[in-house]
């Protein structure tokens, strides 16, 4: 695959919903905050995915006994380019630092086509 580059990125900050993006190649990807949370690409948050066996976007499972706490749904506060190459999140629980790169976006896109792409792939 070429390196993804993108035509066209909205986020939805006000709105709450997620990410849009029109990609060069005429792909198209939407990500919901909470998915973009949990596929966090930071080395702290990616250890503990790998720690617990969770794919990027897999919300974390309470601990067998451990009692369910509410948490906020994951917003972020603010986003804002990095170069040209990726976007930065600060999100409401505290957390900025992940740079997601147009690279990991597409790699973790979910829709149909790169579900089926993964599946005959893995």
């Amino acid at each position: 695959m070429p390196a993804p580059d993108p035509k066209s990125v909205n986020v939805h900050l006000t709105a709450g919903t997620g990410v849009e993006i029109e990609w060069k190649d005429g792909h198209f990807s939407e990500y919901t905050f909470p998915f973009l949370r949990n596929a966090c690409p930071c080395a702290l948050c990616d250890e503990e995915r790998t720690k617990s066996g969770r794919r990027p976007g897999e919300e974390a499972r309470p601990k067998p006994g451990e009692l369910h706490m509410f948490k906020a749904q994951p917003k972020p506060i603010s986003a804002e380019p990095v170069g040209k190459y990726a976007l930065k999140f600060k999100w409401n629980d505290g957390h900025e630092l992940g740079i997601y790169s147009w690279q990991w976006l597409r790699e973790i896109c979910q829709c149909e086509e790169c579900r089926k792409t993964k599946v005959s792939a893995g």
